[in-house]
């Protein structure tokens, strides 16, 4: 394959941070700090990127700019730097410094890149994305794994559902409704939805957590949840098929219903 170039930003099509002011540091202001600080500085810069803070073709500022907003060493930004190049949020070259990459570039499926990506303004489109994916993945997913399981996997799904109706908070409802779906990938027994479940982890915590608050909801999704058990246990794969739908059906509903 290629190796895909980046187009370098010039002066015509590239804007330039460094020609606007910059809000110095404030004496007051949050210092970045701990043992991980290039990958806090990381997620701080990534978040104004894919937020819309600095649109691509956006040259940022330098090291030492950086230095005098979050206060920090030039090694913590420069490490900083190397992690959102890897990915593909940002591309660098000497003499011009390191610029916003096109969104067709992102690594979308990064966890990092997804949490960044679930709290940009844009939640709803987010969400919606998710969505899509889902309803392209999770149904034949689904009716794979009702062939393909096995006990220690069905276990695995029962137990999840068990762990969802009886959470007691909503952090713990979401968590277990995660790893419902991320069993149900598993058991589908295809190597490659496996890791590319594990990718979108992240996207699915952000989806429940938005979807999963008012009780007359939860205990519809609880439901719907059952039935797919149901049918992965009984081996019914167009019927397990069938209940996947349902249950994106009624997510896309309340989706629809908060963004009114």
């Amino acid at each position: 394959m290629p190796e895909r170039k980046s187009k370098v930003p010039t002066s015509q099509t590239g804007v330039s941070v460094e020609d606007k002011p910059l809000t110095s540091r404030r004496a007051n202001a949050t210092r970045i700090t701990g043992s991980s600080v290039h990958a806090s500085l990381a997620s701080e810069i990534g978040l104004r990127i894919v937020r819309g803070d600095y649109p691509p073709g956006t040259i940022l500022p330098n090291e030492a700019k950086w230095t005098e907003i979050f206060d920090v060493s030039r090694s913590a930004v420069r490490e900083a730097i190397k992690m959102l190049m890897a990915k593909s949020l940002l591309a660098s070259r000497p003499k011009i410094g390191s610029w916003v990459e096109p969104k067709e570039h992102w690594n979308l499926l990064d966890r990092d890149v997804l949490s960044w990506y679930a709290a940009s303004p844009d939640r709803e489109g987010f969400l919606r994305t998710v969505q899509e994916f889902r309803h392209i993945i999770e149904p034949e997913a689904t009716a794979l794994a009702a062939e393909r399981r096995t006990e220690a996997q069905m276990a695995e799904i029962s137990q999840a559902l068990h762990e969802m109706g009886n959470a007691a908070s909503l952090q713990q409802r979401t968590q277990a409704d995660t790893r419902f779906h991320m069993a149900v990938l598993r058991a589908s027994g295809n190597d490659l939805l496996v890791p590319l479940g594990v990718l979108i982890e992240s996207a699915l915590n952000h989806l429940f957590v938005h979807v999963t608050r008012e009780d007359s909801s939860l205990l519809r999704a609880q439901k719907l949840h059952e039935n797919i058990e149901k049918c992965i246990r009984l081996q019914k794969p167009n019927a397990a098929r069938n209940a996947v739908r349902k249950l994106l059906a009624n997510t896309d509903e309340i989706i629809g219903r908060r963004s009114r």
